[in-house]
């Protein structure tokens, strides 16, 4: 029987501000706060909640039949409680369905699984503690920013724990064979792949109000026809996409939202059910490896790395973000680590890209490539000073690994002993309410009395000569 995984992402970049070089070491904030208030709020009224409104719609029409997935950035997650906190109550209500799945990704969205392997398991970790505080669930299937894959990845992921994950179904990865199948990581045979069909899931997302298009207008009937006349060995179909593509992307009065609705109805015609990744990574057994040496993503014709470190200006930014990686992971300075998910989001790489895309880049206001390099290099710059004024330079890495470890000792320690304190405290309250009680008992007994009357006697005769 033929399924559909169909999954959404929700990310929202942090907008930076125009920061000058003359700017460094004067000004710490580094963020466009009307900007970052605007684009949510938009996004949400525009997109997200009718989105998820239609969808919870669906779960409630169909019972335990249809069933979504969704990813959520860390970073995401922080903008959406601060102007937009209806999104997150409306996922909320549709958990409690017991229809929805909630992924694990980097916190930051960002690019830390090229550069730093610890770096990126506690940004996956981040980000899955995130998600089960406000859902209650802990993520065992994950995916990496823009389905960015290869092998080494899989096998860290594989490593964290994570039973699945969800990846790009290249071309140039699959060859001859079909997404339509679960996979397996080749040096984490444990660990199961999920491969997006690029086709189907572009229809929807890009391709879905393009007149020209010679698939235009699609059909819901018509859409779940196509999957069903695949072969029948073919049972899993992926269908991933960003969410803001219900609605900005394609906007709603292409009546997106009535295709994704018509959806389950015309899928059950057809004997084809909805399952999230979970289920899938737990009923099906892989049917082989899927070799990725090269990383892999959904971005471009080319399906690579290349939108964010394809020139010599994006790698020198993210060298230069990532040279510090190990002093901030063990340092873990609250403010510091903030800054440091902002900076690392994929988005202030995408700026500046120089390649040609399909797809339209907005680039905010940057006016190219190489203004936003310039920008973020400038911001980079002070935060890096920052972080070097904290730890100086002349400490190296694993003497400011033990300092800390030692202060981190010391304070574990006074925090046993200040829980000692309390519990010897409270055993000591609980003698004081007791000890009246055992006074009463001795005093009720003469025993002692007669026991002193010789003493007092003896004392008598001593004292008798004297007088």
């Amino acid at each position: 029987m033929k399924t559909i995984c169909l999954y959404f992402e929700i990310h929202q970049i942090i907008h930076l501000k125009r920061y000058r070089f003359f700017d460094i070491g004067t000004d710490h904030y580094y963020y466009d706060d009307y900007e970052n208030e605007r684009s949510i709020t938009d996004i949400a009224e525009r997109s997200y909640m009718p989105a998820l409104n239609t969808l919870h719609d669906m779960i409630k029409e169909n019972g335990k039949y249809f069933k979504v997935a969704f990813s959520l950035s860390g970073t995401g997650i922080e903008q959406l409680e601060m102007h937009a906190p209806q999104v997150l109550e409306k996922l909320q209500q549709m958990n409690e369905t017991g229809c929805v799945e909630f992924l694990a990704e980097p916190y930051s969205h960002g690019l830390s699984s090229l550069a730093n392997e610890e770096t990126f398991a506690l940004d996956v970790k981040k980000q899955a503690a995130k998600i089960e505080e406000l859902f209650g669930k802990k993520p065992t299937v994950a995916r990496n920013s823009s389905l960015i894959y290869s092998d080494d990845i899989g096998a860290q992921i594989s490593a964290m724990g994570f039973k699945g994950m969800l990846t790009e179904g290249a071309k140039h990865v699959l060859g001859w064979k079909s997404p339509h199948y679960v996979y397996n990581c080749n040096i984490a045979p444990n660990l199961k792949l999920l491969l997006r069909d690029v086709e189907l899931s572009d229809d929807i997302s890009l391709r879905f109000n393009n007149s020209e298009w010679d698939g235009y207008p699609l059909f819901a009937d018509a859409y779940i026809d196509r999957i069903a006349r695949l072969p029948e060995e073919e049972q899993i179909i992926n269908i991933f996409m960003e969410l803001s593509a219900l609605g900005i992307a394609q906007p709603l009065s292409s009546n997106i939202l009535d295709f994704i609705h018509a959806l389950p109805a015309c899928a059950k015609e057809k004997g084809i059910t909805f399952s999230t990744p979970t289920e899938i990574c737990k009923a099906c057994k892989s049917v082989g490896q899927i070799d990725v040496p090269d990383t892999l993503s959904w971005v471009d014709e080319e399906r690579d790395v290349s939108c964010w470190l394809g020139n010599a200006m994006q790698r020198e930014a993210f060298n230069k973000l990532y040279s510090v990686a190990d002093r901030l992971r063990i340092a873990n300075d609250p403010r510091i680590n903030q800054d440091w998910d902002y900076l690392q989001a994929s988005n202030n790489f995408r700026f500046m890209t120089t390649k040609p895309s399909n797809v339209g880049l907005d680039r905010g206001i940057y006016s190219g490539p190489f203004d936003a390099f310039t920008n973020y290099m400038n911001i980079l710059g002070d935060f890096i000073n920052r972080v070097n004024a904290l730890y100086p330079l002349d400490i190296d890495n694993d003497e400011l690994e033990g300092l800390l470890t030692t202060i981190k000792n010391q304070g574990d320690e006074i925090e046993m002993k200040d829980k000692e304190i309390i519990r010897l405290k409270s055993k000591l309250e609980k003698l004081e309410a007791v000890k009246p009680k055992t006074e009463k008992k001795p005093a009720a007994k003469k025993a002692p009395a007669k026991k002193a009357e010789p003493k007092a006697a003896a004392k008598k005769k001593e004292e008798a000569p004297k007088q």
